[in-house]
């Protein structure tokens, strides 16, 4: 949660009027490489989710998080529903490992049944887009997909972009909470 793109970011969607909960998974906060066992995942989001609920009970909720920890949020969402949550959001889901191209690991995303968003780079290695397309269009809802040119996974852009890694962050920052009004207009 103190990641320079986590922070960046939440610094970014409170000018927005966004209010952001983050979180760290148990083998973070020991200090460990390799993450814990999905169950412990799962259940550390439902934590969260409690948790911001808690704290926040006049907010709409939404869930989701960066790389695997959205994976995490949507196969918590697909197992058993998030008490509140009226969304997810994931900034750069890993659908696949590098060179591994796959979607399998997004299988579950047909299981959520809420609105999704997915803001994703053009050069992420963790997610082609000729895999993560086709996925999202059996997916109902219908997922929202944001695609950021020339950014990867961390939503670094090249310079030949003509633009900035914090141009990107605004940008992704600025959809979602677009996405974020469109989406508790209804809930």
């Amino acid at each position: 949660m103190r990641h320079v793109f986590m922070e960046t970011v939440a610094g970014k969607l409170s000018d927005l009027g966004v209010a952001t909960f983050r979180y760290n998974f148990p083998f973070v906060e020991a200090g460990r490489r390799g993450p814990n066992h999905p169950p412990i995942l799962v259940k550390t989001v439902r934590s969260a989710v409690t948790e911001a609920a808690s704290l926040a009970p006049d907010l709409p909720l939404l869930a989701g998080g960066k790389s695997m920890g959205g994976r995490m949020t949507s196969t918590a969402a697909s197992k058993d529903a998030l008490p509140g949550v009226l969304g997810l959001a994931f900034f750069g889901f890993p659908l696949h490992a590098p060179g591994k191209d796959s979607d399998e690991r997004g299988a579950h995303l047909a299981d959520v049944g809420l609105p999704m968003l997915f803001l994703q780079g053009t050069r992420d290695r963790l997610a082609r887009l000729d895999f993560l397309e086709p996925l999202l269009a059996c997916v109902k809802p219908r997922p929202t997909l944001h695609v950021v040119d020339s950014a990867d996974h961390g939503f670094h852009v090249t310079k030949k972009s003509g633009r900035t890694d914090d141009e990107a962050l605004d940008e992704i920052c600025s959809q979602f909470s677009e996405w974020v009004s469109e989406t508790t207009k209804s809930g």
